[in-house]
C-alpha cells in the first residue's frame, strides 16, 4: 500500500494572447496577481474599478512543473485535484488536454498517471474569459433573464447581463454593496494524490438520535480500492473503538459502522453552553497495519427547524437539542471581492467579532461563495449555528439539461463537504427568487413576469422548480444527514399558490423587511412589521473616516463625488441616508462629520428593529440583519467595514443581542412625523415632546426565571439627579415581557422634556454587590430638536491594567462617546451615552494577528475622545 501527498503552489501566469509569463499566486485570482505583479493598481481605490473592466474579457493561463520521484513509480494511481476552479478552464497535462470544468463551486479530479512520466512534468491550466464564454448562451437563448445585480453596464455589455449562466459566484458581477470584478483563477488548493490499494476518500458521522443519554451513530465510509481486498474497518472516538470485518471489491463502495456513546457531551450554540466537539478516525487495517484513514471532529447535537401551526399561523424556529432557540446574527457575505485574499486570521476576526457581538447565527448568504473550511470550524469551535444558502441570488436562472447537472454535481459535493460540521442549521435553496418572481401572484413580486410571454413564464418557472423543488432537495435529503432545506428566503410556505410568496409581512415563514430604507419608511415602522423570523433588514452607513482614506483623498470628501458615488453601490444610498440623517438627527458639520453621524443613525435604525423582534418572542424567534461585513471599502449595510473596524452598529448590536436586554418606547411624540408617508418634513412640534406612555420592555434569553430590581432615575443634562424610582421585577426562562408602564409627563414630573435623560437599570444583588444586569439610556424628544451641551470627556487609564482598561467621566451629557484606537481591535463598550457622575470603564481587546486568539488585551496606542455634540451644527 502507497501513498504520496505533493501540493502544487508554484506558478506563473500570462494574458493567453501575450508572450511574457510573471509569477503567479495559488490559490488566487489573475486580478490579484495583476496587482501584485504592477500591472493594474489597486482596484479598490478611488474609481479604479472602472478601469479594471478589461481583464474578464482575456483568457488567462497558468503554468506549473512537478517532478515524481521513484518513490511515486510505486503507485498505482495518480490523482489531479483542485480544489476550486474560476470557472471555465481546459486542463493540460504534458500538453494534452485531460479535462474542461465549468463550475466554481465544486472540486475536480481525474487520474493522470497515463500522460505523466518520471521526472519533470508540465500543467496548464487556461482559463476562457467568463464573458465571452456566456454571451453566446443569452444569444442562444433568445431573451434576457432577470438579473437584478449585474453591473453590465459597468462591464461595457450594455443590457446584456450574462451572470447567471455561470456557477460563478454571483456577486463578481456587481451588487448593491460590491463592485464587479469578474474573476479567474485557481481559487482553491491544487494537488497530487499518489495511492494503490485501498483508500477512505469521506468519512461522515451521521446522527441518527442524539440526546442526553445517548448517541446513536452510523459512520459513513466511502471507499475506492483498485483490487479486491479483505481486513477491518475500525472507528474510534472518545476511547471507543468500533469495528467490523470488510470484503473489498474493486471500485467505489460506501460501508456503514454503527456506533453509539452514552451521555454524550453535547454540542451547544452560544448563549446555551459548550460546544463540544469530539474528533472520529476511520482506520482500514491489515495484520494489525494502517492502510488508510481519515479523520474528522465533530459536534453531537440535534437541530431541527420547527414550523408549528399554532393560533397567529405557522412558527419557524430552530430547535438545538430540545432547546427553543431565539436567533440572533447577521447575514455573511464574502469578505473580499478575491476571496482567495482572505486569511485564516481575518476569517477568525470576523467570527470572533460575531461571538463578542453575543451572536448564535450566521447566514451564509447566497450570492456569494459556500465559505472556505476555516469558516465553518471557526463557526463550530465558536459556537454559531450557520444558515447556509446555495449560491443562487435575485436572478432567475436556465434549465439547459448541462446546466440542471451542473448544479447537481455542486449540491452534492457542497452538502457532503459541509455535512460534519454542526454549525450547519438549514439549506436554503436561494435568496429573493420566490417572492421576486411571485409566480403566483400577477402584480406581486419585482415588476419582473411583465416582460415575458406566457410561454416563457411558464419555462422559466418550471426551471426554478427543477432546481430550488427537486434536485436541491433531493440533494439535502440524501446526504445533508437530516437537516432541514428551505427552498427560498423570505418564503411563506411552499403552496404553490399565491399564499407561498412572502411579498408581505404574515404570520408565517420567514421575511425580508425592507420598508424601511427601500421603501423610505420611518423607523417606527421596524416595531410594527415584525414576522415569525427575520431573517433580512438593514440600514446603510459609512466606514469611518481612517476606512474613506484608504480609497479617497481629502479633496473626494463630499457626499456626491466621483469617488464616494463609485463606493456607494446602491443608487440613491447616499440621498437615503442624508434624507433619513435630516429627519432623525442633528444636522453634521461637515461630510467628515456626516460618516460618523451616518454609523450613529444606522445603529440607531437597528437598535429600533432588533428590539422590537426580541420583544416580540415567542412569536417572532430569530433576527439576522444585513450585513455583518464588506468586500471592500464602501458605504453599505455591513456593521463592520471591509478592514475589520466596528461600526457603532457592532457595538449596538452587542448590546442588543445581550443576554438580558432591556427596552423603552414611548414618550417621543415629535419623532416619527410622516409615518405611512415615509421620512418628509417633521410636521410635529417640540412641544408634542414628552407625551404619551413610557414602556419598559425586559427581554431574558436566560434558561432559568429572573428576579431583579429595574430602577428608573431621571437626570438633567448636568448629571443632577431628578427623581428616581424602582420595581421589583419577575420574568420566567427565556421570555420578553412589560415590566413598567407609565405616563411620559409622570416620570417628567414637570422637567423639559428637552433637557433630561431617562436611566434605566436591571440589578441583581451578588456577594453584596449591585451587579447591573442591563441598563438603557431613554429620552423625551427626537435626538433633532434636543440642545447637546458642550460635554468635555475625561479619560483615566485603570491602573493595573496595563494600559488596556479606561474610566470616562464627563460633566455633562455626552451623546455616542466615541473612542477611536490607533490599535486594530475593539473596545467592550463604545458609542454609549455618558451622564455626568456615571462614569463608564471600558478595556480595549487588540487583533490577536497570527495566534488562535483573535482578541488580546492591550493597549489601544493612540486613544481620542469625542462625542455627538463634535460633530453637529448646534
Amino acid at each position: 500500500m502507497t501513498n504520496r501527498h505533493k501540493v502544487l503552489n508554484e506558478w506563473r501566469f500570462k494574458a493567453c494572447d501575450e508572450s511574457e509569463w510573471n509569477e503567479a499566486r495559488v490559490p488566487g485570482t489573475v486580478h490579484s496577481d495583476l496587482l501584485r505583479t504592477g500591472v493594474i493598481s489597486d482596484p479598490f481605490y478611488g474609481t479604479n474599478e472602472h478601469e479594471l473592466q478589461w481583464i474578464d474579457k482575456k483568457d488567462w493561463e497558468y503554468q506549473t512543473s512537478f517532478t515524481l520521484t521513484e518513490e511515486w513509480k510505486r503507485c498505482r494511481h495518480i490523482e489531479l485535484v483542485f480544489d476550486g476552479l474560476d470557472t471555465y478552464a481546459d486542463i493540460y497535462v504534458n500538453g494534452r488536454h485531460v479535462l474542461p470544468t465549468d463550475n466554481m463551486f465544486r472540486a475536480w479530479s481525474l487520474e493522470i498517471g497515463e500522460f505523466v512520466l518520471p521526472g519533470e512534468n508540465t500543467l496548464r491550466v487556461r482559463f476562457r474569459s467568463p464573458i465571452a464564454e456566456d454571451l453566446p448562451k443569452l444569444d442562444k437563448l433568445g431573451y434576457p433573464l432577470p438579473a437584478t445585480n449585474d453591473q453590465s453596464e459597468l462591464g461595457g455589455l450594455g443590457d446584456r447581463k450574462v451572470s447567471i449562466f455561470a456557477r460563478k459566484a454571483p456577486y463578481h458581477y456587481g451588487w448593491d454593496w460590491g463592485p464587479r470584478f469578474v474573476t479567474s483563477g485557481i481559487w482553491r488548493e491544487v494537488r497530487l494524490n499518489g495511492w494503490s490499494g485501498p483508500r477512505l476518500t469521506d468519512l461522515f458521522i451521521r446522527q441518527d438520535k442524539v440526546s442526553p443519554e445517548e448517541a446513536k451513530l452510523t459512520a459513513v465510509v466511502e471507499i475506492e480500492s483498485d483490487a479486491a481486498w479483505r481486513g477491518t474497518l475500525e472507528v474510534a472516538a472518545d476511547g471507543q473503538t468500533w469495528t467490523q470485518e470488510v470484503a473489498l471489491t474493486p471500485g467505489r463502495q460506501t460501508l456503514e459502522l454503527a456506533a453509539e456513546l452514552a451521555e454524550p457531551k453535547l454540542w451547544w450554540c452560544r448563549g446555551l453552553g459548550e460546544p463540544y466537539r469530539y474528533e472520529f478516525t476511520a482506520s482500514l487495517r491489515e495484520g494489525g497495519e494502517t492502510v488508510s484513514s481519515r479523520r474528522v471532529t465533530t459536534g453531537l447535537r440535534d437541530i431541527r427547524l420547527v414550523r408549528r401551526r399554532d393560533d397567529a399561523g405557522i412558527s419557524f424556529l430552530f430547535e438545538l437539542n430540545g432547546v427553543p432557540v431565539f436567533i440572533k446574527g447577521a447575514n455573511h457575505i464574502p469578505n473580499d471581492s478575491f476571496s482567495p485574499e482572505v486569511t485564516a486570521e481575518r476569517y477568525r476576526h470576523e467570527i470572533a467579532s460575531a461571538a463578542e457581538s453575543n451572536m448564535n447565527m450566521l447566514r451564509v448568504w447566497g450570492g456569494g461563495i459556500y465559505e472556505e473550511d476555516v469558516f465553518y470550524e471557526l463557526c463550530d469551535e465558536y459556537g454559531l449555528l450557520v444558515w447556509q444558502d446555495f449560491m443562487f441570488a435575485c436572478s432567475m436562472y436556465p434549465g439547459d439539461d448541462a446546466f440542471l447537472n451542473s448544479v447537481a454535481a455542486e449540491a452534492e459535493y457542497n452538502v457532503k463537504r459541509l455535512r460534519n460540521h454542526p454549525c450547519i442549521a438549514l439549506w436554503c435553496g436561494n435568496n429573493e427568487i420566490d417572492s421576486a418572481w411571485a409566480h403566483f401572484d400577477e402584480n406581486g413580486g419585482w415588476g419582473w413576469k411583465k416582460d415575458y410571454t406566457t410561454e416563457q413564464r411558464t419555462k422559466i418557472w418550471a426551471d426554478y422548480e427543477a432546481i430550488f423543488h427537486r434536485i436541491l432537495p433531493e440533494a439535502v435529503e440524501r446526504w445533508g444527514g437530516g437537516i432541514a432545506y428551505w427552498p427560498s428566503s423570505p418564503l411563506r410556505e411552499l403552496t404553490g399558490d399565491e399564499h407561498q410568496h412572502a411579498t408581505k409581512v404574515t404570520g408565517e415563514g420567514d421575511v425580508h423587511y425592507w420598508g424601511v430604507w427601500h421603501a423610505v419608511e420611518p423607523f417606527s415602522n421596524y416595531n410594527e412589521r415584525v414576522g415569525r423570523f427575520m431573517s433580512e433588514y438593514g440600514f446603510q452607513s459609512f466606514p469611518e473616516l481612517s476606512s474613506v482614506l484608504k480609497y479617497a483623498t481629502e479633496d473626494q470628501l463630499e457626499l456626491e463625488s466621483e469617488v464616494m458615488l463609485a463606493h456607494q453601490k446602491n443608487g440613491r444610498g447616499n440621498q437615503l441616508i442624508k434624507g433619513y440623517m435630516d429627519h432623525y438627527l442633528p444636522r453634521p458639520r461637515d461630510f467628515k462629520a456626516f460618516l460618523y453621524m451616518s454609523q450613529v443613525l444606522q445603529a440607531d435604525a437597528i437598535q429600533i428593529a432588533i428590539e422590537a423582534h426580541r420583544r416580540n418572542k415567542p412569536y417572532c424567534m430569530g433576527t439576522l440583519y444585513w450585513q455583518m461585513n464588506d468586500c471592500w471599502p464602501v458605504a453599505s449595510w455591513a456593521s463592520m467595514d471591509y478592514y475589520g473596524r466596528w461600526k457603532a452598529l457592532q457595538y449596538v448590536v452587542r448590546r442588543s443581542f445581550s443576554e438580558v436586554m432591556l427596552s423603552i418606547d414611548g414618550g417621543v411624540e415629535g419623532r416619527e412625523a410622516g409615518e405611512g408617508k415615509g421620512v418628509g418634513p417633521d410636521t410635529n412640534t417640540a412641544a408634542d415632546a414628552g407625551k404619551g406612555v413610557v414602556t419598559v420592555h425586559l427581554v431574558s434569553d436566560r434558561r432559568e426565571p429572573l428576579h431583579a430590581r429595574l430602577r428608573l432615575e431621571l437626570f438633567d443634562f448636568g448629571g443632577r439627579s431628578l427623581g428616581e424610582r424602582t420595581h421589583e421585577v419577575a420574568l420566567p426562562a427565556d421570555a420578553a415581557e412589560v415590566v413598567y408602564t407609565a405616563p411620559a409627563g409622570e416620570l417628567l414630573n414637570g422637567h423639559d422634556p428637552r433637557g433630561v435623560v431617562l436611566l434605566a437599570t436591571v440589578e441583581q444583588e451578588a456577594a453584596g454587590e449591585r451587579v447591573v444586569l442591563a441598563s438603557r439610556h431613554h429620552y423625551f424628544a427626537s435626538f433633532r430638536d434636543i440642545e447637546l451641551p458642550e460635554a468635555s470627556v475625561t479619560v483615566e487609564e485603570v491602573r493595573g491594567s496595563g494600559g488596556s482598561a479606561f474610566t470616562l467621566s464627563t460633566d455633562a451629557l455626552a451623546r455616542q462617546v466615541w473612542l477611536h484606537a490607533e490599535e486594530e481591535g475593539f473596545f467592550s463598550d463604545n458609542f454609549f451615552d455618558l451622564i455626568p457622575g456615571r462614569p463608564v470603564t471600558v478595556e480595549f481587546r487588540r487583533r490577536g494577528g497570527l495566534g488562535s486568539e483573535a482578541f488580546v488585551s492591550g493597549s489601544p496606542g493612540a486613544l481620542s475622545v469625542s462625542s455627538m455634540r463634535d460633530y453637529t451644527v448646534q
